[in-house]
């Protein structure tokens, strides 16, 4: 929107009060040195999910089991339950991805439920996130740690997805990731969108901002147009659960709804009082994406 004093959902990712006011001191100096100084430093912000994951690797995520696997050099963490046999298991395997700062233990409510229904989860830490390797990742790693999970762990009946995640799974299954079904939840806006109300919150300067896109471009090997509703929608026939809360801050509900008028067979399951996170711990919600998966 063109209002000045809309709310911007990239404060909701950084410290407020002097942090965020010394970012911002911070990235006007570099600013005033020059665009291409000021895109570098934005761009590793904007690679650094906040906040940081320690306490999150020292967390157990029992009764579900670690796999670590590894993608161009790092080593990632895959988890299952303790119960499920790799390799031998008659259950419909279902993929679940976190989102931006999130990790897979964010995932386990829906998990479990899912394994309770007779579904086999596979929970993913995407790169510099929960118990996986690194500090900085990016939308076209989380792309490629799809596409690579699936030729290492196998076809997947459906994908679970939460939040950024739910992008970058829309656009890893509209260039060929296979799945039969899609859940996405709480969806962020596309790339494009997320990199403006960021060059918004730290001020930064049109040409700073176009660097910043034109980098994840060429990391992406795709323009970021590809991430968008009017892009996915001829490419994603599979049967789709869209569910958000109308009141989400950090994932504005218009998205959700434009990317459900874009696909062919969308289903937008509205919910309230649950905001961006508390989504994935509802138990209404977990029972609707478990039929979704079932039907």
């Amino acid at each position: 929107m063109s209002n000045s004093k809309a709310f911007n959902p990239a404060t909701l990712f950084f410290a407020g009060g002097h942090s965020l006011r010394l970012l911002r001191t911070l990235m006007r100096a570099a600013q005033a040195l020059g665009p291409g100084l000021a895109s570098r430093l934005a761009f590793a912000l904007f690679s650094t999910p906040l906040p940081l994951k320690r306490s999150v690797r020292q967390q157990r995520a029992s009764p579900w089991v670690a796999e670590p696997w590894e993608l161009m050099g790092l080593r990632l963490c895959a988890w299952r339950h303790r119960a499920h046999e790799a390799g031998s298991s008659s259950r419909p395997q279902v993929l679940l991805v976190h989102g931006w700062a999130g990790s897979a233990q964010q995932m386990q409510p829906l998990a479990e439920q899912l394994w309770a229904q007779g579904f086999a989860p596979l929970l993913l830490d995407m790169p510099a996130h929960g118990h996986s390797q690194g500090w900085q990742t990016h939308m076209p790693q989380f792309v490629q740690a799809l596409h690579a999970a699936a030729q290492r762990f196998g076809p997947m009946h459906g994908i679970v997805a939460h939040s950024l995640g739910a992008v970058a799974v829309s656009h890893a299954v509209a260039r060929g990731l296979p799945a039969t079904r899609l859940v996405l939840l709480a969806c962020s806006a596309p790339p494009r969108q997320v990199l403006g109300w960021f060059a918004q919150c730290f001020g930064l300067a049109g040409k700073s901002m176009a660097q910043m896109q034109q980098r994840l471009e060429r990391l992406g090997g795709t323009a970021l147009e590809t991430f968008e509703p009017a892009w996915l929608g001829p490419r994603l026939p599979q049967a789709t659960l869209l569910v958000h809360d109308e009141q989400d801050r950090a994932a504005p509900f218009a998205n959700a709804q434009a990317l459900a008028a874009a696909l062919p067979d969308a289903r937008l399951l509205t919910v309230q009082g649950l905001g961006h996170r508390r989504i994935l711990s509802d138990a209404g919600v977990a029972q609707a994406v478990a039929e979704h998966l079932k039907s």
